[in-house]
């Protein structure tokens, strides 16, 4: 979403805590508009619980996106629940007089207007402690109100040529799959909408694909029968017929409400229920509960949401030149980006599932992103249901710093859903023990169809993916295992209902690559009693790798963090099973690199596929190396070097190119210790 020109980009910097009163500095944060917008690419954020609405002010019309944690269909893309259109009159949006303020210490938008003699301020806030959006009116006039629901999902639609990026479907050999409409109707004196799926969906042949038939009904699966919407109404508010229309390149159909008379107050309230139920009436009896439990919070509901928001900003924040709020500053505009990206992180504090990398909840109509792609306002690139591991974790891991770990459950929760998919791929590919997640993979647990490979050779293994930016890529499991240990490190966190997935993840690589050595020969372990780690992936880059740096730093890492636990998470048995397994992980290469010893991406690999710096994963995320610890040259980049005149980084591009790719990495020097933790920051 581009807000007004603003990359709201998060600045991963240290976090200072403290524990005073809110700071006063967090409201020269706030967002201020005084024109308004030309299109959904001008929005404001604004939600909570697990809400995201894009809100904006366009011909004198208020409208917002309606976004909702966990809203996947059939394809398994992740679908908005529609655009509300709000319309006054006499309308305070036509003059001149305008400002709309996302007001980040009470988590809300406040749009305000004068024309015609009446002055009007509308607020849109999302109650934080249940799935409830409401919209208040005042005016100091009396003034006529129409609310309306817009759907472009009114009909059946045949998804157009790339539209299935958006989905598990991809570029798959299934030709363009279709988003089946949803459900809209005036119920009483509001609006009903939903979309149930049906029970076949783009699990069935993913699991086809994989040769996963015989565990099928095993196997965890979040979509048949998942059924999301809402009901939208207003107490003075009544059913006024149909429209239509179109917005940018999607046509949409509308569901009117009208005020019984002009006032001055008017309030708007959407209901939102998601739940996989056996049943619509299910889901309907659900959605009942969520409204009546709304209405005997009303009273309290505005301001627990407030003192939530007012907890969260004390909890933890960043502040850059605080006394000089110059948007030209660099420095200043960096720090309040902070704020309006741990905002957007916020709105979805208790979603059902994590936050996406790729736009989380506040997305909008893709052609202002790309041209050639005028799809509708459900698209985003690279997926809705799948998990692209390497980018979620950029998102999650800062939140240990700045205390959010309530925000994280959700994350851990998405893998402990999904642990027993992954186990059960080992055990049907490979008839041993660990869970074996994979990148690119879906909210179910099983790679994503396309990446897997549709053309695959009939003797390749079944369990891995036939992708050459993917194949053997599957370690980044690892870093949820250590944000999870780390929760109960930095915050005493019971972690105990995720200790099967972590122990399950380390158990996979101990048992996998154990099984691969010995179909190699008869040993199991090298020389010196370690694991062989090949074939293995330091990243999507260094690929067919022997002894991934990564791989090591992060088995490393987890085993020895896991060792830190106090007795009621690991009995005596599992502890000593660890330790065998921590003694059994390789030491870390280096090379030689311009003339200075230097990490190594691994010990041996076959081909560099991608541009990844995966040398410096012992730094981050693994802690192995860093400021205060020893080896801080070891991991420098020669290329920055300031004794050299002449950047000499990458070794890849040297004259002994060939060389380097196929024999760097050899054994840890001498004088280099080999490395069996990491010690607590």
């Amino acid at each position: 979403m581009r807000v007004k020109g603003l990359l709201l980009v998060a600045a991963l910097l240290g976090l200072f805590s403290f524990s005073h009163a809110q700071p006063p500095e967090l409201d020269t944060c706030n967002i201020v508009w005084t024109s308004q917008s030309l299109n959904s690419s001008e929005s404001m954020p604004c939600g909570g619980h697990d809400i995201g609405m894009n809100v904006w002010v366009e011909k004198g019309e208020l409208l917002f996106y309606l976004s909702r944690s966990g809203t996947f269909d059939e394809n398994n893309g992740f679908l908005k629940l529609g655009r509300v259109r709000i319309r006054l009159n006499p309308n305070p949006f036509d003059g001149d007089a305008f400002r709309q303020e996302l007001v980040l210490k009470e988590g809300c938008v406040k749009v305000s207007g004068s024309a015609y003699g009446c002055s009007a301020q509308v607020t849109l806030w999302a109650d934080v402690h249940r799935p409830v959006v409401h919209v208040s009116i005042t005016g100091t006039k009396p003034m006529k109100a129409e609310a309306i629901y817009e759907s472009w999902r009114f009909a059946d639609q045949r998804q157009r040529p790339g539209e299935s990026f958006a989905n598990s479907y991809k570029w798959g050999p299934f030709g363009d799959p279709v988003t089946f409409r949803d459900s809209i109707s005036f119920q009483g004196s509001g609006i009903a909408f939903f979309h149930r799926n049906r029970d076949y969906t783009v699990f069935d042949p993913t699991v086809e694909l994989q040769g996963l038939e015989q565990v099928k009904d095993s196997l965890f699966n979040p979509l048949p029968g998942l059924t999301f919407g809402g009901f939208m109404e207003g107490p003075s508010m009544q059913p006024a017929g149909k429209t239509s229309g179109r917005y940018l390149d999607t046509d949409f159909e509308g569901w009117k409400l009208q005020s019984r008379s002009p006032a001055k107050k008017h309030t708007l309230t959407i209901y939102l229920h998601t739940a996989q139920t056996s049943s619509l009436a299910e889901w309907q009896n659900g959605l009942n509960t969520v409204v009546s439990e709304a209405h005997r919070a009303e009273k309290e509901a505005l301001a627990n949401t407030r003192a939530w928001w007012k907890d969260f900003w004390n909890r933890s924040f960043i502040f850059i030149n605080p006394d000089s709020t110059d948007p030209a500053s660099g420095a200043w505009q960096t720090g309040r980006n902070y704020q309006l990206f741990r905002y957007m992180l916020a709105c979805n504090a208790f979603g059902d599932y994590p936050t996406k990398f790729n736009g989380g909840m506040f997305t909008c109509d893709p052609v202002f992103t790309d041209p050639s792609r005028p799809f509708t306002p459900d698209y985003r690139n690279w997926g809705g249901g799948i998990h692209t591991a390497q980018n979620q974790r950029l998102v999650y891991f800062p939140m240990l710093k700045s205390g959010d770990f309530e925000m994280m459950k959700a994350q851990f929760e998405f893998y402990r859903r999904i642990l027993r998919n992954a186990e059960l791929r080992s055990e049907v590919y490979w008839g041993h023990k660990g869970a074996c997640f994979t990148e690119q993979m879906e909210n179910f647990g099983l790679p994503n169809n396309t990446e897997y490979g549709y053309s695959r050779p009939a003797y390749f293994d079944k369990g891995v993916e036939y992708n050459s930016w993917l194949e053997y890529e599957w370690d980044t499991a690892l870093e949820f295992c250590l944000m999870i240990l780390e929760t109960q490190r930095y915050n005493a966190n019971d972690i105990a209902d995720y200790m099967p997935l972590i122990e399950s993840c380390l158990a996979f690589f101990n048992e996998h690559y154990q099984y691969l050595a010995k179909i190699r020969g008869s040993k199991t372990l090298d020389e010196n009693g370690h694991l062989v780690l090949y074939p293995g992936s330091a990243g999507e880059t260094y690929k067919m790798a022997y002894n991934a740096n990564s791989t090591i730093a992060a088995l490393k890492t987890v085993l020895a963090r896991l060792l830190e636990l106090p007795a009621p998470y690991l009995t005596d048995s599992s502890r000593s099973a660890w330790k065998l397994m921590l003694s059994r992980i390789p030491p870390l290469s280096f090379r030689e690199c311009g003339g200075y010893v230097t990490l190594a991406p691994a010990r041996l690999w076959e081909r560099v596929n991608n541009t990844e710096t995966m040398q410096l994963y012992p730094v981050f995320p693994w802690g192995i190396y860093g400021v205060g610890k020893p080896g801080l040259d070891t991991f420098s980049l020669p290329g920055l070097d300031s004794r050299r005149k002449q950047p000499t980084w990458p070794c890849e591009n040297s004259a002994t190119a060939g060389a380097v790719s196929r024999h760097s990495g050899d054994r840890a020097s001498t004088g280099h210790p080999t490395i069996t933790g990491v010690a607590p920051a």
